[in-house]
């Protein structure tokens, strides 16, 4: 197992369709109309319907599960704060870093950032327990 060091950074790109936002209504249930119906969006404050929150963030789950720290990860702790809409149609890069590493347990903490162009959408933090893929 390898073990990231401090300031090591990984990043990935989606982009949110309405199929995305159906196939995650479906598989988490959640079919609140603010993701669905463009006048009762504007009835409470947003330019139109939006993305699930957790739909932005399972970018997040890609890259910590796949690139950084990778296979074996074990997330233990999630803290963001939605920033900003995203909205079908926008493309959103989202990015880890390490920022500390307690390689006698081993436990990482990644800063996450989610932006969409300019604007970031989405900030916080997760802590990851590493486990071995080859132990068993």
């Amino acid at each position: 197992m390898r073990i990231p060091a401090v300031g090591e950074r990984a990043t990935r790109s989606m982009t949110v369709t309405d199929e995305s936002i159906a196939l995650f209504a479906r598989l988490s249930g959640d079919r609140n109309p603010l993701h669905f119906d463009d006048g009762f969006a504007r009835g409470i404050g947003f330019a139109g319907r939006i993305a699930h929150g957790a739909l932005t963030t399972s970018l997040l789950s890609a890259i910590l599960g796949m690139d950084l720290p990778g296979p074996g990860s074990i997330l233990l702790e999630q803290r963001v704060r939605f920033l900003a809409p995203v909205r079908p149609g926008d493309t959103i890069d989202a990015a880890l870093e390490v920022t500390t590493v307690r390689a006698e347990k081993p436990i990482v903490t990644l800063a996450a950032r989610i932006a969409c162009r300019e604007t970031l959408v989405a900030e916080g933090e997760l802590v990851v327990l590493l486990r071995d893929p080859g132990a068993r």
